[in-house]
Parts: structure tokens; sequence; C-alpha cells
């Protein structure tokens, strides 16, 4: 795995998380410099005023005991480089978050993992890496395709179009 600065540059050229590596939401909310105790942070999604970053934390198979019918939402590989995800459902296309994403003007970072819980406890997240903006269609929430820079790893993929289906 090559690390995100080669990817990234700039201002995130010090970002210390590797591309296809695993990584605890903690591990990952420290990296981005999160302001509060990691054990607060219950959304999906977090934006780093500080970096310019939005992180989504995706899980792919939701059990209907783990999250309510407003989370429920549908997060899916389309190909090993394009991944189709909707925002939070109260995320409208011309509120400024909606247009943060659909303009680009952030650095999105995406993390994924299969399930919430494998046999070792919490499962990890792997890294993604960075995304851009393709389309989207609706609103509240908004259903957004993102290209990945580096496609992800064919088991992932295989397995996470499995969990689609």
């Amino acid at each position: 795995a090559r690390h995100v600065s080669v990817a990234l540059g700039g201002e995130l050229a010090w970002f210390p998380l590797r591309v296809h590596a695993q990584y605890q939401r903690e591990e990952i909310l420290a990296a981005l410099n999160f302001p509060r105790n990691p054990n607060s942070f219950r959304e999906g999604v977090w934006y780093s005023h500080e970096l310019n970053v939005d992180a989504f934390f995706i899980t792919l198979k939701k059990s209907e005991s783990d999250y309510s019918p407003t989370t429920m939402y549908r997060d899916y590989p389309i190909s090993p480089t394009l991944f189709h995800w909707e925002s939070q459902s109260t995320t409208s296309v011309s509120s400024a978050t909606g247009q943060r994403y659909l303009s680009g003007s952030s650095t999105v970072l995406l993390f994924v993992r299969h399930e919430q819980k494998d046999e070792f406890g919490t499962s990890p997240y792997m890294f993604l890496g960075p995304a851009t903006y393709v389309s989207h269609t609706g609103d509240r929430p908004i259903a957004i395709t993102w290209r990945l820079e580096r496609p992800m790893p064919t088991d992932l993929f295989t397995l996470a179009s499995a969990v689609a289906q």
C-alpha cells in the first residue's frame, strides 16, 4: 500500500494513513485531528474544517437492529473505481454540506468495512483513499457516485458486490 501523500500531496502530504490498510475508527479520527473523544463520534461522516476533509465511514452490510430506517443508506461499489454513496438523510443539494460534496471543494476520503462487528469485535475500516465527484441524483439524501483514485482490492469489491445484491 502506498502512502496517501503520494495520492493527495498539498496540505495532506503529512497524512499518516495508507491506502488499502485497515484502521479502527479511533485511529482514523486521530489522524484527522478529531477535536473530541473519539467515543463521542456516532455519525458516518465527519468534516474537518481545519483540514478541509470529508471522511466517510461506510458499513456495507447493515443490520436492521443496528441502524434506524433513516440511516439504512445504500452504499456499494459500482465497479472497482466507482462507489455509490448516500448522504445523510437531512443533507440537501442546496445545503453547505451538499454543495461541498458536489463541487469538490473538500477532499473526500472513503473508509469502508464489510460489517459493524466481526469475530474479533468492532470491525476495522479499509481506507480506500481519496475520491472525486462523478454525478448525483436525488435530495435528502443525495445519492452520489464517487471515483476512487485507486481501484479497491478485488476481494473487497467481490465481497461488497455480493452484499449489494
